[in-house]
């Protein structure tokens, strides 16, 4: 399942083919770079969760990274404050891309297709043209102002006119064709130590960039060991660090296995009550621990121990908020030596394979905000990332997104910026159960937790545990953000007695997700009614 029709029907296509669902992934992956210019991308990067047959589970870290010349206060002026747009707009914001050998190294290790095949539908869909939802004709209106600060991307997404694209036209994008075929032809080399490399180098210099031969060349892909734990009988993988998703997915389901949610009632004030000081206390943890764990230590086994939740779950109290600037990371009980002082766009896409075999992949990845840094690469067609804003620009003070992060997540030299891609895989008697992950920036941990929760503690359906109404607490600021109609006025009437403050927010999108019914071994794949395509 992905947020494009036509990629699904690409990775369909694969598997149908005899393909296995490593190779319907990444064809789904190129697919997405081309039809889904907001998010899709081999401008940026992300991570994938692997899940085989035989029981081998393991996780693939192709998130951007810092270039050489990256320094620790690149965006500051010099009275040490941040410049606007600085690690969000251009070429400076960029990190390293790694979608490109992210997917060839899935594909080396467990595909049994060549790239040349998987590839090639994406580059018809580039020569071609695909047609344009009113979705995104909508979302590349918003992203205009940023398009038009730079020639190649006026090229790309405006007409000659500076007008945008509507719903229902066809999108050409002859330059990307080319680079895909470059691609197919000559593997991830062309990307990293070739033609695109060239070209991603050339407009690096031209405009202010960082980024250099030496940079893409030196770029690898980590195989890491994923994160395990238990909620309610069912065995959880998640992505370990630099995700911070599967670090507090397990945090909170382990504080959360202290109650009954399911008597409690899905949406009553009781069980948000819960959940929401359950998120607080796990995004204060987010903000001083989590980082890049090439660079810094990371508590990851005293976050997720079961003594920890039960411990965060003993210090909620009943019936009453506890305000954000009262809660301290750890605890008091994990030590840290940093504390950030009290202050991730939406377009990240997400899409879920399984096939015949048991085979299970969940791959998210991003070019952080739609559109990512508005940059295209001249001659080349792609949008490069905007991550170097996920890096704590000036510690304690909020993201994009308005994520506070600390001195763990500060920038420095081919490190990795902190992320909350929540790519996750659910067995039930060691067998494949459940395969979810959605975008969402901040809310993506949240999201991709209130569906875990939606199956097994209220016993939805897939379908209505995606389409359900979410909500989200993630510290600062300290408020429950909610959905249009996503909380019932008696609900909120409770909550605000409590000490909350509730804001509503747009929807919290966009969750693609597949379940093995346990009883008959039938796939069912779900595709979020919010849609960000």
């Amino acid at each position: 399942m992905s947020s494009s029709a036509y990629c699904t029907k690409i990775g369909k296509d694969v598997l149908n083919s005899g393909g296995n669902a490593i190779d319907s992934a990444v064809a789904i992956g190129y697919c997405l770079a081309v039809v889904h210019p907001a998010a899709g991308n081999i401008g940026g990067g992300g991570f994938a969760l692997i899940h085989l047959a035989n029981g081998e589970n393991i996780a693939l870290d192709f998130r951007e990274r810092a270039p050489l010349k990256a320094t620790r206060n690149m965006y500051l002026d010099k009275n040490n404050n941040p410049i606007p747009d600085a690690s969000t707009i251009g070429y400076l914001s960029a990190g390293i891309p790694g979608t490109v050998k992210g997917m060839s190294a899935m594909l080396e290790k467990y595909g049994t297709k060549q790239l040349s095949s998987l590839i090639a539908p994406a580059i018809e869909l580039a020569e071609n043209g695909f047609v344009l939802t009113d979705r995104q004709a909508q979302t590349m209106l918003e992203a205009k102002d940023n398009f038009a600060k730079f020639k190649s991307s006026r090229k790309y997404f405006l007409k000659n006119d500076g007008s945008t694209y509507k719903g229902g036209e066809l999108l050409v994008q002859k330059d990307l064709a080319n680079t895909l075929k470059l691609i197919q032809q000559k593997g991830e080399s062309a990307f990293y130590k070739g033609e695109i490399a060239d070209l991603i180098v050339k407009d690096m210099e031209r405009n202010n960039g960082i980024i250099t031969k030496q940079d893409l060349q030196n770029y690898k892909v980590e195989w890491r060991k994923p994160l395990y734990g238990t909620y309610r009988g069912y065995t959880i993988i998640a992505m370990p660090p630099p995700s911070s998703g599967g670090v507090h997915i397990l945090e909170i389901l382990n504080t959360l296995e202290n109650t009954d949610l399911g008597k409690l009632g899905f949406g009553s004030s009781q069980s948000i009550h819960l959940i929401a000081e359950a998120m607080r206390q796990a995004y204060a943890d987010r903000s001083v621990f989590l980082g890049d764990p090439d660079f810094v230590n990371v508590p990851v086994k005293e976050l997720t121990s079961k003594e920890y939740a039960k411990k965060i779950f003993s210090s909620i109290q009943k019936n009453k908020a506890t305000p954000s600037n009262l809660i301290i990371p750890g605890m008091g009980i994990i030590k840290h030596n940093d504390m950030p002082n009290l202050k991730e766009g939406n377009h990240t896409t997400h899409y879920s394979v399984t096939d015949k075999w048991g085979n299970a992949v969940a791959v998210t990845y991003t070019i952080n905000a739609s559109y990512g840094s508005a940059a295209a690469i001249d001659g080349a067609g792609f949008l490069l990332n905007n991550e170097m804003d996920d890096f704590s620009i000036k510690p304690g003070t909020a993201n994009l997104y308005g994520l506070v992060g600390g001195d763990a997540n500060a920038i420095a030299p081919n490190k990795t910026p902190l992320s909350s891609m929540s790519p996750t895989i659910i067995l039930k008697d060691n067998k494949l159960y459940m395969v979810v992950g959605s975008p969402g920036g901040a809310r993506i941990i949240t999201t991709v937790l209130q569906v875990i929760l939606n199956v097994i503690d209220y016993k939805m359906d897939l379908g209505r545990a995606v389409e359900s109404p979410r909500f989200h607490m993630q510290w600062l600021p300290d408020e429950i953000r909610i959905e249009p109609y996503g909380m019932t006025k008696d609900a909120q009437n409770n909550l605000q007695k409590m000490g909350y403050k509730i804001t509503e927010l747009p929807d919290m999108r966009d969750v693609n997700a597949i379940i093995k019914d346990p009883n008959n071994g039938i796939y069912y794949g779900v595709g979020d009614p919010r849609k960000e395509f």
